[in-house]
């Protein structure tokens, strides 16, 4: 395993091929691992070097105690770029992944030299904040949902009706998401504040960027999503159909096709 030493943790990080390096950022709960699936073969067969790691809260990588701050995981990043000697760096994120993406654009541009950003937001409106609210209060009663139960939880709020009527992938999903209930949950990166609204900050970004949307996403939904590309001066919007907000697994040819393209002109 390789380790490096950024901001006060210790964070997990693999390379993987040649060529200039893409950095992907997970988002909140989930290991980098996960975009082997499908997006780091595609960037390497494209002739990127790609570099995956966990962030804070995310085993290997180190987990201290508490509720993490948004800041914190930014400067993770920022010193994981620095470390490796990435920048500048193409980046591709998804959801928080996306967030911590927006804000290095803003706080550090000499290490951003182009952005992928997916199923991400640059506020949340009334839904998504009673959303965030009901999850927090959850958090804090100390109440734990059972396994089978917090699984169709997941599956409802992370997939897409599309995705629903093909009982095979469901039955796949369902027994994934409850693999995974509570193992380490919850931790540091579940207080993390995604509902601020930070659009002003987005119209400093100088770096390119690629906005992509997922039609069926009830955690970052299309017109959410359509305003960080208003707000991001040189960035475009790509909206892929049939897909929830785990779009990168659930339509990943078309997801993968669009990164690629952008990253080959910027």
């Amino acid at each position: 395993m390789s380790f490096v030493h950024s901001n006060g943790v210790r964070l997990w990080y693999q390379r993987a091929g040649r060529g200039e390096p893409v950095l992907l950022i997970m988002g909140s709960g989930a290991a980098g691992h996960v975009w082997d699936m499908y997006q780091t073969p595609a960037l390497r067969q494209a002739g990127y070097q790609t570099v995956i790691f966990n962030n804070r809260g995310v085993a290997p990588s180190d987990a201290p105690g508490g509720r993490y701050a948004f800041a914190e995981l930014v400067d993770d990043t920022r010193g994981l770029i620095e470390a490796l000697g990435l920048a500048p760096c193409r980046i591709v994120g998804t959801s928080l992944g996306a967030m911590i993406a927006q804000e290095l654009a803003v706080t550090a541009p000499h290490l951003v030299r182009s952005a992928v950003l997916m199923a991400t937001r640059a506020r949340s409106d009334t839904l998504r904040r009673a959303l965030s609210l009901a999850d927090r209060r959850l958090r804090e009663s100390g109440i734990e949902l059972p396994a089978g139960f917090d699984a169709i939880h997941s599956v409802l709020r992370m997939l897409s009706p599309r995705t629903f009527d093909d009982e095979a992938a469901v039955a796949n999903w369902l027994e994934l998401f409850e693999l995974g209930s509570g193992a380490d949950s919850p931790t540091g990166q579940a207080w993390i504040d995604t509902d601020t609204d930070r659009r002003p900050r987005l119209r400093g970004i100088t770096a390119p960027c690629r906005v992509i949307s997922f039609t069926d996403d009830v955690v970052a939904p299309p017109h959410l999503v359509a305003e960080v590309a208003d707000a991001i001066p040189d960035s475009d919007l790509v909206e892929i159909p049939g897909c929830g907000h785990l779009g990168h697994l659930e339509r990943p040819e078309l997801v993968n096709a669009a990164i690629v393209e952008f990253f080959d002109k910027h």
